[in-house]
Formats: structure tokens, C-alpha cells, sequence
């Protein structure tokens, strides 16, 4: 017996026990229609040419299936309202050539993220706030059918014997899914969009992210080659961030990105992508970030950005940064700027070379010039809460210092964080390598500010 016969039996022995006694009129009607929809679908599959169809144009695919559908429903002898047809029409495309429910979320461009923790319980994040829908599948093996689809599109499989997936959808958005036995109460399915136009620079200025002044000191930065890294809890916008700082790169520089899951939309010419390959079912042919930041390295770049540096990675990508690769950018997992550089030590000493925890010090202290630090707030806004630079050690210490920050003030009544940015006051010692390569930034940028 398949996984899916299983987990449809299972799944139609759960929904009639705990769904039965609060049916609504219409919740029976939406059963109603999509077992009409299951029924159109599989008579479909074989009156379609289904290659055919991945290749026609809009108007003609609309057309063969609503041609398709009439035919059905004429033998059935079964009427339909035009909203229905026309209803009936959409999802059965979108289950042919798309990803069933999930396709009207995917072009929501004010979606973030898409989490399914079941056949019947859709949130979406609007906004930076999660929010149910009214989206649901029809039990958890519909469910389990389109994360196959997902996997298989991108060569990868999920199943028993291996019920976790990282994987993408065409348009680069990164998606996770986690099945049965792991997944207690059914498949649970995480999508991260991706967008289709890249956040800019002046977006950040506009949702409040970094002010004018901030954006200045951080293209400066970029085209000193200065090496960032950008730190930050799940869903803080790191991503974001780095594509916005890659933006600043001049388009003459030969590029190398090292990520697990490709991400990045950098806009430069001479870009080269790498991406990690997870081990075969023989557990063979894995290819980490370790072995990518280290290929780079012979490949000639001019920068190396790294999408996250999670494990002993980190190790090679310091060592790039200290023998002439400068201007890398990278982002990390952390919630300040200290546990930022404290991760980084932990994953240097992942490598296992017994290397002191004061040469390991050394070695990030002079590799990285300045660390920025994201948040995002209770009202679901993303800022930059502080930009710190790296200025040595003293004694078995990193020692950094403060340049720009947010400070917060409150909630208004709507519940909106209120808050400024402010300056230390403290003039950077990049300042003198930005001179030096003639990049010049206003003397009231680093001015005070209370």
C-alpha cells in the first residue's frame, strides 16, 4: 500500500470523526464541489494532451479546458452556474499545470511566506503578520501529491524513507516539507517567496528600514570592499539585505555566490551561482558550502558572497577574506551583534582543527570590518538595528563599536513601534580606507544625533 493510500485512509478516518458533527451547509457544498473537481480532473487526464498543454498559450489552454470540462459535464448531466464553470475551470488548471491551491498565494505579491500545517490550515505572512486563509486542501494526500510535485521538479524525492525536503519552485521561491511518520498531524509545507522584483535600495529608505544617510555610509562601504556580515533572527529580511548591499557592487567584478538554496537576484553581469547538492539515497555525492567556498577560491573572484554561513564553512570563508578576497558579504543567524561573532567562533572550531579560541578571534577580528544587525518588531516592520564596526582586540576580546542605530520609543494606539535612528557620533576607522580609494561621505553623517 502507497504512502498516499495511506495517508488519504488515515486522512478520511480523522475528517469523519472530527468534522462530522460540524458540517455546515456550506461546508458541504465546498465537499461537494471538490469531489466534482476530483472526478472533471481524472476523466480530464485522459481526453488532454498534457504535453500539448505545457506548451500552449493561455487563451488556447483556457480554451482546451473549458472545452474539455463542457464535454464532461454534458455526459454527466450535470449543470453548473458560470461562476462555477468558470471556478471549476481555474482549479483544474491550476492542479494540471500548477500547484493546486496553493497557486493564488504565489501570486499574491504582498505574501511573504506561505506555511501549511495541514490539509485545512493555511497562514500566510502580509506585512511581516501571519494571517489564516480560507485555502485548504482536500485531505493531507492532495496535500502530500502537490509537495511531491514540488520535489520532483527540482530532482529531489520525498517519502519514508526520506520525509524531509529542501527544495525550490521555478521561480526561486525556497519551499520545505516535512511528511508523515516526522509530521505527526499530516504533511507541513513552508514556502519563502520569492520576489519577482528585486527590493532596491530606495525601497528601504521608504518602508523605514535605514534612513538616506545610512544608505550612503553602506554603498561606501560596499565599494571599498569592506567585508560585511549581516546578522539577523528568521525572517529579518538578511536576505534582502544583501541583495540590496550586492547591488552596490560595480558591474566590472567578477562575482562568485556560494548559497544552499539559490536566493540571491543580483543584477551585475559577471555573476557565477553555486548552490549545495544534498547526499543521494546511498548517502554519496554531497556537495556542502564548505566545498563550494573552497572551489571559489580557485575560480578567480573578485568578491565571494555567501548566502549563510552555518557551519565550518566559516572557517575557509575567513581565511578568503584575510588573503585578498576582500568585499565578501555574508549573512548569519544571530540576535546581537556579539552572539554574531560568537556563532562564527563555534562554527571555526566545527572544522576541527584544534585551532585557539584567541587565533580564532584574531583571525575574525581582522577578517570582518563591520557587522549590521537586523530585527524585525513586534508590528512586523524589518529595521537595521544597528551597524557596528569591528576595530580589533584588546586582550582575548573583539572589540567593536556602535556607528549608527535604532532606537525604539514606544507603540502608537494602532500598536506601530515608534522609533529613530540615531548617530554615536563615533567617526569610523573605515573612514580612512574610504578616503583613500577617493569615496567621499558628507561630515554630518557621523554627526551626533540624540
Amino acid at each position: 500500500m502507497s504512502l498516499i493510500t495511506r495517508i488519504r485512509e488515515r486522512s478520511l478516518v480523522d475528517r469523519g470523526a472530527a468534522e462530522a458533527a460540524s458540517r455546515t451547509p456550506d461546508h458541504k457544498k465546498e465537499d461537494a464541489f471538490n469531489e466534482l473537481k476530483a472526478k472533471v480532473h481524472f476523466r480530464l487526464l485522459n481526453l488532454l494532451d498534457l504535453t500539448r498543454l505545457a506548451e500552449a498559450e493561455e487563451s488556447v489552454l483556457q480554451e482546451d479546458l473549458r472545452r474539455g470540462i463542457e464535454l464532461i459535464l454534458t455526459e454527466e448531466n450535470l449543470a453548473l452556474t458560470l461562476p462555477e464553470r468558470e471556478r471549476l475551470c481555474k482549479e483544474i488548471r491550476d492542479e494540471i499545470l500548477g500547484y493546486g491551491p496553493l497557486e493564488p498565494l504565489l501570486h499574491d505579491p504582498d505574501i511573504g511566506d506561505i506555511l501549511v500545517n495541514g490539509y485545512n490550515q493555511v497562514y500566510v505572512e502580509r506585512r511581516g503578520k501571519l494571517e489564516r486563509t480560507s485555502i485548504r486542501f482536500t485531505d493531507n494526500a492532495h496535500l502530500l501529491k502537490i509537495i511531491e510535485k514540488i520535489a520532483n521538479g527540482v530532482g529531489r524525492r520525498i517519502d519514508e524513507s526520506c520525509p524531509m525536503v529542501d527544495a525550490r519552485l521555478p521561480d526561486g521561491s525556497r519551499v520545505n516539507a516535512i511528511i508523515p511518520p516526522l509530521a505527526l498531524d499530516g504533511p507541513s509545507l513552508s514556502i519563502r517567496k520569492f520576489a519577482r522584483d528585486p527590493i532596491r535600495v530606495h525601497h528601504l529608505i521608504e518602508y523605514g528600514s535605514i534612513t538616506p544617510e545610512i544608505a550612503k555610509v553602506l554603498e561606501a562601504m560596499v565599494q571599498a570592499r569592506l567585508n560585511i556580515l549581516i546578522s539577523g533572527g528568521t525572517g529579518t529580511g538578511k536576505t534582502t539585505f544583501l541583495n540590496v548591499l550586492s547591488s552596490f557592487i560595480p558591474n566590472d567584478e567578477r562575482i562568485i555566490t556560494i548559497e544552499d538554496s539559490a536566493e540571491l537576484q543580483l543584477q551585475q553581469e559577471h555573476v557565477v551561482r553555486l548552490e549545495t547538492r544534498p547526499p543521494n539515497l546511498e548517502g554519496l555525492g554531497e556537495v556542502t558550502q564548505r566545498d563550494l567556498v573552497r572551489n571559489a577560491l580557485r575560480m578567480r573572484p573578485d568578491r565571494i558572497i555567501l548566502g549563510e554561513v552555518r557551519q565550518s564553512e566559516a572557517l575557509d570563508m575567513l581565511q578568503a577574506m584575510n588573503t585578498g578576497h576582500d568585499g565578501s558579504l555574508a549573512t548569519i543567524h544571530a540576535n546581537s551583534p556579539r552572539d554574531a561573532l560568537t556563532r562564527l567562533e563555534t562554527m571555526v572550531s566545527m572544522a576541527g582543527l584544534n585551532i585557539p579560541d584567541k587565533a580564532i578571534r584574531h583571525q575574525i577580528a581582522s577578517a570582518i570590518q563591520v557587522v549590521i544587525q537586523l530585527a524585525r518588531l513586534s508590528d512586523g516592520s524589518r529595521k537595521m538595528m544597528g551597524l557596528h564596526e569591528i576595530v580589533g582586540m584588546e586582550g582575548d576580546m573583539i572589540t567593536m563599536q556602535e556607528v549608527f542605530a535604532f532606537r525604539m520609543m514606544g507603540v502608537t494606539e494602532d500598536r506601530r513601534v515608534r522609533g529613530k535612528f540615531i548617530t554615536t557620533g563615533i567617526r569610523p576607522k573605515f573612514m580612512a580606507r574610504l578616503e583613500a580609494m577617493g569615496i567621499h561621505l558628507p561630515s554630518h553623517v557621523f554627526k551626533e544625533t540624540f
